[in-house]
């Protein structure tokens, strides 16, 4: 079933898990029929969540609207997130087509304009019911293992000082973490983690989980990540998945056959991202 994800993030965080957030390809049919397939065996909540630069193919509304329509197929609570908008307008259109959750990335940003794009956002979309995910901190992005630097690590005082200007309903903050795979073992600040939930309770995300260690995810949702975001593991695996079927189903040509066995072999590598989560049976 579509929800708003903010009451379950928000309980999430008081409970000790988090709800799994999938980046779907830009509405790639058999990777959300997986996810929701994989939240529905394991009464899980479930977030499919969209990059605009990976809708360019399909369509934005596209995404929603195939979103839209599996999420009807379950009833566990499932939800569509806008991930990393990078704008007012791009947010706006976000709204305007359904998503039940947006994230206006403001984190490249000095402070203070982050939090005036944000609030721009925020403003807008509490007159649709809808919560707004903001950054701290710039996630950074990797194609050949990690940078020498981590500069995307927030001081506590930098997340005091953007949570005082402006209030988003869930927020992310850069520790040390980054989109694709990392080289070695990543130097995840969890203790930037434990200094602000001294002086906030409000949901928190992490970004960049393909390849972390799980003791490090887990801990983190232990001091109140209540989402927790996989890309590139899913994307990768997905083709893995489809290139086996190719090699070894009688398929006859058929792509929905294709479709179908790597969306299946997919959904049981998200069971294990629900695991992960320790959202299993929290729906």
């Amino acid at each position: 079933m579509l929800t708003n994800n903010l009451e379950m993030m928000q309980y999430a965080s008081r409970h000790g898990f988090a709800i799994p957030a999938i980046n779907t390809q830009g509405g790639n049919y058999d990777i959300i029929r997986a996810c929701c397939k994989a939240a529905q065996e394991m009464k899980s909540p479930m977030i499919l969540a969209h990059y605009v630069s990976t809708g360019a193919y399909s369509g934005n509304d596209w995404f929603v609207e195939t979103a839209k329509w599996c999420a009807g197929k379950v009833d566990v609570p499932v939800s569509i997130h806008l991930d990393h908008g990078d704008g007012f307008d791009i947010c706006m259109e976000a709204l305007r087509l359904g998503f039940t959750s947006v994230m206006i990335d403001g984190s490249t940003k000095p402070i203070k304009e982050n939090a005036r794009m944000t609030n721009e956002v925020i403003k807008v979309a509490k007159r649709f019911d809808v919560p707004v995910e903001a950054e701290i901190g710039e996630l950074l992005r990797l194609d050949n293992g990690v940078p020498l630097e981590n500069k995307n690590i927030a001081s506590p005082q930098e997340v005091r000082e953007f949570l005082s200007l402006c209030q988003p309903d869930t927020l992310a903050i850069g520790i040390g973490n980054a989109h694709g795979y990392y080289r070695g073992t990543p130097d995840i600040h969890l203790e930037v983690l434990e200094e602000v939930r001294k002086f906030t309770d409000i949901p928190l995300v992490l970004h960049g989980c393909t390849g972390m260690d799980h003791q490090v995810i887990q801990e983190a949702i232990r001091l109140g990540v209540a989402k927790i975001n996989f890309g590139t593991d899913i994307r990768y695996k997905y083709v893995e998945h489809y290139k086996e079927a190719l090699d070894t189903l009688d398929h006859q040509g058929h792509s929905w056959k294709l479709s179908q066995f790597a969306s299946d072999a997919l959904a049981e590598d998200i069971k294990d991202i629900i695991r992960l989560s320790m959202s299993e049976g929290k729906a």
